[in-house]
């Protein structure tokens, strides 16, 4: 099936996260960004106001990487799943839908986590030279371990006599090492979140 663009030779692209549901933003393609995307499996637009081609992330490095790419019931819109490297959103929200207007808002904390976790996979899966995770996985899981280990000591300390900054920073610390300990076994924060529930069960 081939996508039905509209006479301005466009077609709306919805970006939904793979792992969270949550939707991270709309944009558009033409012909050229769809095969682009299917070709490198990394999401590529159009942008109407630049009248160019770009990929997501070419400038700000927060890319999507395709999982799924689907086209509706008309062929008139595209769904990308994505795994996101970083915020969607230009305005550098984790989705562009950030502006509440009505009902209850769902809390994306867990969401976030779910996105940090997909990054962390991705750097191990396709490290990048400069970026700390994929030094984190190049070192092994001794010094993963190590990094636990001094994270949560550190975490300790700030607890026991420093300010509420500095205890949810070392915090943040512990968690980030723990997912990519996770990673580094092959396990995800979805197994880690298993077994929360079957304990709360």
């Amino acid at each position: 099936m081939e996508p039905k663009y509209n006479d301005q030779g466009l077609i709306p692209v919805v970006a939904q996260n793979a792992l969270t549901g949550e939707v991270l933003m709309l944009a558009w393609m033409n012909a050229e960004a769809w095969q682009k995307t299917l070709a490198t499996m990394e999401a590529h637009f159009w942008s109407r106001e630049r009248k160019t081609l770009w990929r997501k992330g070419e400038s700000s490095g927060n890319t999507m990487r395709v999982v799924e790419a689907s086209l509706d019931c008309d062929a008139d819109a595209v769904l990308l799943r994505v795994i996101p490297a970083g915020p969607a959103c230009h305005t550098s929200n984790r989705s562009c839908f950030y502006n509440h207007i009505a009902g209850e808002p769902q809390n994306a904390s867990a969401g976030f986590l779910h996105t940090l976790d997909a990054v962390i996979h991705d750097r191990k899966s396709n490290p990048q030279e400069e970026s700390y995770t994929s030094g984190l996985f190049r070192d092994g899981l001794p010094k993963i371990s190590q990094k636990v280990g001094e994270e949560s000591t550190e975490t300790i300390v700030a607890a026991l006599g420093e300010s509420d900054e500095r205890v949810v920073s070392e915090a943040a610390d512990l968690v980030y090492h723990t997912l990519v300990l996770l990673a580094a076994r092959g396990l995800s924060l979805a197994d880690m979140e298993a077994e929360l529930e079957r304990r709360h069960k």
